[in-house]
């Protein structure tokens, strides 16, 4: 293969696996209401922990995007600061859930994972 096409496919891989890695805002939204679903209705640790981690990683990820209405908010604004708080307070609630999902504990795991609904509530008025 010539260097060149080398070159071009390497940089076709490198934009792939950039796109591939940031979701937007509704992308990560869907990905934590699916595995929700699935943490709730789940009796499998390995589900629950898995399904929790891929809530983590989608909530993380919407913390570099803005919701729709707040597009026009700089970064530090009091607005995108509550939408990040509202955020950490659920990446908190997953990481207390994960924790006892690591230790066997499957129904103390649900447990805290229902109260993800009310921060899901909360912050879906303030920011949808």
């Amino acid at each position: 293969m010539s260097n060149k096409l080398k070159a071009l496919l390497a940089l076709a891989l490198l934009g792939a696996s950039t796109l591939a890695v940031a979701a937007d805002l509704a992308d990560d939204m869907d990905t934590i209401a699916g595995n929700y679903k699935k943490v709730l209705s789940t009796d499998s640790t390995d589900t629950l922990k898995q399904s929790l981690q891929n809530m983590r990683a989608a909530a993380v990820d919407a913390k570099q995007s803005k919701p729709p209405k707040m597009e026009d908010k700089a970064n530090d604004s009091p607005e995108i600061k509550d939408f990040h708080h509202g955020l950490d307070t659920l990446i908190g609630q997953i990481d207390q859930s994960l924790a006892l999902a690591n230790q066997g504990k499957l129904a103390e795991a649900k447990q805290v994972a229902q109260g993800f609904k009310q921060t899901r509530d909360t912050n879906h008025k303030k920011f949808r």
